[in-house]
Formats: structure tokens, C-alpha cells, sequence
């Protein structure tokens, strides 16, 4: 049996070698590593699979997410509503900015931010929500619009972890996670769905003007050569990271219906036992599966990983402290703020390996041992 990897990017690149390594062998040969052809045919590309009229190729996701929140004349003290249990990264750049992180509950199923949550958290310095697609699973973009559209507050959608992810909306009409909101953003981080061979990331929105906007603050604020309208960052996407997502971008869909065919395979295998509760599925959206993170019912959650590690089988905790909780956000007190589902996933959530390459060899090894020791 192949060893087991949380995510196995060797394997995958293996198998679109040839085409990769053309492809970044033509950046090389045109020397132009920055903004060159690559970028403006990848960003192209990304809009046209997103369906979304303007796409801002940055450095990584975590810049996407600032750049958003620059672009909108936010001032020190201004709210952004955003849920605790998610990476760092997703309030990271909201304190960076001189904001206020509002910690909202999640939803215990779907992980995602917890809609019915959300008007309480609302006062009159509120300006942005926040929402993350956790591990794969859409958030319920249709009412955090609706309620964004009621109190007059702009949306931002970290789609980090769900590139590729449909949602549908009670009309019928489907949209891809990260084009809903007034912006989305998302990173390329090797191990995302759709993964660079380093670091980089997007942000993408159907807006004109904060389109131009973005468009300024990653490059140094410039509207044109020299000339700095307003105060930005220096955020870009290289040219050989491009040519590689160009070619991946192509496969995505197939990656994430593997994504899926191995958590339906896990699915079928732990159904048997009330000690673990699969992942849930939303009706409103697919789930591309960035993760898969069972939750744990009265089951010993490191004694598994211990148990799981023997066996050489990876398995990783996100995350076990939520922010409200983490050292950097002490200055806001929210340590002894009350999120008691966001508090009870974070001890008894694990996630499993999942990625485009594994195989039912290993399948069968993770599900029995996991299987083994849940019911010992």
C-alpha cells in the first residue's frame, strides 16, 4: 500500500507532469515572471469557470482578504461579524486593519457560520460580514444577503477551502461559492482544492469599482505607473504559480468529485456507529470536501490520532483553539465570550485524510482502524 498522506500533491502533479512542466517552462523561456501573459490568462480563466465578471490575482489568500477589507473606507473600530471557529487567517487581517472582530456562532452540522446568530451580533458600527465555506461546506449565502442587504452591510466570502463549490439558491438559480457576496476570496496553498506549487491566491467580485479599487491597493496603490491614488500593498501572483493553476483549473471539477467519491466512501463506512457523525451535507450546496472532519461522540479524540499515527495513518485537528480565544485578540476581551457550540466542535471535531489521489487500498485500512478503535 502507497503511504498515507493528508494530502498527497506528488501524485497529483504526476499525472499532469508533461503539461505542467510546459507550461512553466514557457514562462520561463518569455522571462516574464511578473504580471506577464500567464496571470492575465489564468485570471481570465478563473472569471469565466467562476462566472464572475472580474477576478484579482494576489500573493495568498490571506492578502485577498485584507485587500478586500481595504477596499471598502473602513475606519479604526468598524465591526466585521465573522465566525470564531475557522483559521486564523480569516480575523488575522480584521485586526490588522484596526477593525473589531464580532464572533458569531456556528452551525453544529454544517460548521459554517449560524445565520440565526447573525442580527443579534449587528449594532450600528457593523459594516462587514464575514462568512467562511468550512472544509468544502457552502455557508447560506441567500439569507447572510439578505440580511447584509436589510442592515446595509457589505458581504465578503473566504471561500479559501471551497473553490468549486456550487450553491443553489430557493429559485433554482445556482452560483459558485465566492461570487455571492459583494467579494469573495480565496487562496491557492498547495493543499486547497485548487492548489499552487507555492503560495497565491484571488479575489473576485461582479463590481466595477471595487473591482479598480482592488486592482490598486495590490499593486501599490497606483492607478497607472508612479501615480499612488490611494494607500495598497504589494500583492501579486508570479507568472510560473499562474501557468500551474492554469493548468490545474482545468481539472478542478474532476478533483473535487474525487474529493467527494472518497468522503461518500468514508460516509458508507461509518454509518454503522453512533460514535462518529459524518459530515453534513446542506441542501443548499455541494460539498467539495477541502477536509473531511467527523464529529466525535464520546470517543477519546487523542487517543485516536495516537492510535491512528501507530498505524501511520494522519489525522489533524482544525482548529482546536477558536479565535475568540487565541492571545492576539485579547485586547477585545471576547476570551470569556459565550459560543458554546463553537467551544463543543472544537473538542471533538478530527478530520481525516482526503485529496484527489487516494485509493481504496487505503480506504479500507483508514475506515477499519478508525472503525477499530471507536468501537473497542
Amino acid at each position: 500500500m502507497r503511504p498515507i498522506q493528508m494530502v498527497d500533491t506528488r501524485s497529483q502533479y504526476l499525472k499532469i507532469k508533461s503539461e505542467v512542466d510546459n507550461a512553466v517552462l514557457e514562462v520561463l523561456d518569455s522571462s516574464a515572471f511578473i504580471n506577464g501573459p500567464a496571470v492575465k490568462e489564468f485570471s481570465q480563466n478563473l472569471a469565466n469557470y467562476l462566472d464572475v465578471k472580474h477576478v484579482i490575482p494576489c500573493a495568498n489568500g490571506t492578502d485577498a482578504l485584507q485587500i478586500a477589507l481595504m477596499a471598502l473606507d473602513l475606519q479604526p473600530g468598524d465591526e466585521v461579524i465573522t465566525p470564531s471557529f475557522t483559521f486564523i487567517a480569516t480575523t488575522e487581517v480584521v485586526a490588522l486593519l484596526q477593525l473589531k472582530p464580532v464572533f458569531v456562532e456556528v452551525d453544529k452540522h454544517t460548521f459554517c457560520i449560524d445565520v440565526h446568530e447573525l442580527e443579534s451580533r449587528i449594532t450600528p458600527r457593523t459594516k462587514v460580514i464575514l462568512p467562511v465555506h468550512l472544509y468544502g461546506q457552502a455557508a447560506n449565502m441567500e439569507a447572510i444577503m439578505a440580511i447584509a442587504e436589510k442592515y446595509n452591510l457589505y458581504v465578503i466570502e473566504d471561500n479559501a477551502q471551497a473553490i468549486g463549490a456550487d450553491f443553489t439558491f430557493l429559485d433554482g438559480t445556482i452560483k459558485k461559492t465566492g461570487t455571492i457576496g459583494h467579494i469573495g476570496c480565496t487562496s491557492f496553498y498547495p493543499s486547497k482544492n485548487l492548489g499552487a506549487f507555492g503560495d497565491g491566491g484571488a479575489i473576485c467580485t461582479n463590481d466595477d469599482e471595487l473591482a479598480a479599487k482592488m486592482q490598486m491597493i495590490a499593486n501599490h496603490g497606483q492607478s497607472k505607473r508612479y501615480y499612488h491614488d490611494v494607500v495598497g500593498c504589494n500583492s501579486r501572483l508570479d507568472s510560473v504559480q499562474a501557468a500551474i493553476l492554469n493548468i490545474k483549473l482545468k481539472h478542478l471539477d474532476a478533483y473535487n468529485g474525487a474529493r467527494q467519491a472518497v468522503a461518500a466512501y468514508y460516509d458508507k463506512a461509518f454509518g454503522s456507529t453512533n460514535k462518529l457523525t459524518v459530515p453534513a451535507r446542506a441542501d443548499f450546496a455541494s460539498h467539495v470536501y477541502h477536509q473531511y472532519t467527523l464529529l466525535l461522540n464520546e470517543v477519546d479524540r487523542e487517543g485516536l490520532v495516537a492510535f491512528l499515527a501507530e498505524r501511520k495513518i494522519p489525522a489533524m485537528i482544525y482548529y482546536p483553539v477558536p479565535g475568540h480565544k487565541q492571545k492576539m485578540f485579547a485586547h477585545f476581551n471576547t476570551e470569556n465570550q459565550e459560543l458554546p457550540i463553537t467551544d463543543w466542535l472544537t473538542e471533538r471535531v478530527v478530520s481525516l485524510p482526503v485529496h484527489t489521489e487516494m485509493d481504496e487500498e487505503q480506504l479500507a485500512y483508514i475506515t477499519s482502524a478508525v472503525l477499530e478503535f471507536v468501537n473497542q
